[in-house]
């Protein structure tokens, strides 16, 4: 099973990389992965019991990289006002609803479920679009996060299953152990500095700054797989979803670029603004 898993995440790592390449690919691909990822977690919510509205949070979640893909800003503080105008949308409709039991949760959760999973993600794009005065430097650097989250994963898969023995936090993720937090540590330092090339020749890093970098986003990786299992664990279940074969739902393959997307964008911003 973990060698289809190795397998399985290989796969969408080509993938990936071939979809950052063409920009209609890396669209489609994103709006999938975010509809979908979408779709699991109001599942899951669902299955609590808690009253959400799935399909208006789906479609307010595609809206996002679309708008941020086509460069659709009307206001210098686009996305807060858009933030705002979706939880009014979601207020007017729970207006309309015939009772009103668990409304705040069920407003809550589907605000965070948008922004989770889709803003979050959407920050993917960003990166796509940084230093667009050098052509295909925003893929690199898209290129770059993408190999170090995902290898960081690999690393705890590999590291884990052959070595784990010490629970990182049970109650959280019971499979989880220190020896593949480590592992993960290890590949995502090791996947940075192979990769050191698709960085910016201006930055001018040195091997151990890149070693930091590599290890500093891969354990913000370890941190949104934390994450996610804990959403799965509060839900009762073991997989987000069925969607991938060996790997489990959409949610379980994206859930360490949640974190680890957002924070590149904002550091190389900073970065690259000096």
């Amino acid at each position: 099973m973990n060698k289809d898993r190795v397998i399985s995440s290989t796969i969408m790592i080509l993938l990936s990389l071939f979809a950052v390449i063409n920009k209609w690919v890396f669209l489609i691909v994103l709006l999938a992965l975010i509809i979908a990822g979408l779709y699991e977690f109001f599942y899951l919510i669902k299955k609590k019991g808690i009253p959400i509205y799935s399909y208006t949070g789906i479609a307010i979640g595609v809206s996002i990289p679309l708008s941020i893909f086509f460069r659709f800003e009307p206001t210098k503080g686009w996305e807060l006002l858009f933030i705002v105008l979706m939880l009014l949308t979601i207020f007017v409709l729970q207006l309309y609803r015939k009772e009103n039991q668990n409304a705040i949760i069920g407003i809550s959760t589907t605000l965070f479920g948008v922004l989770y999973v889709s803003w979050f993600f959407s920050f993917l794009v960003k990166i796509r679009y940084l230093m667009p005065e050098v052509e295909g430097a925003g893929i690199k650097l898209l290129g770059f996060i993408l190999i170090i989250t995902k290898c960081g994963d690999m690393g705890a898969l590999i590291v884990g299953s052959r070595y784990g023995k010490h629970p990182l936090l049970k109650r959280v993720s019971p499979n989880k152990t220190i020896e593949g937090s480590l592992g993960s540590f290890t590949f995502s330092a090791l996947a940075a500095v192979c990769a050191k090339s698709l960085l910016p020749a201006c930055l001018n890093f040195q091997i151990w700054q890149i070693i930091l970098i590599g290890m500093f986003f891969g354990g913000l990786g370890q941190l949104g797989d934390l994450s996610e299992s804990l959403i799965k664990r509060d839900c009762n279940v073991k997989d987000s979803g069925k969607m991938l074969p060996a790997l489990g739902g959409v949610l379980d393959a994206i859930d360490s670029l949640l974190f680890s997307a957002p924070a590149f964008y904002f550091f190389m911003s900073s970065i690259l603004s000096k």
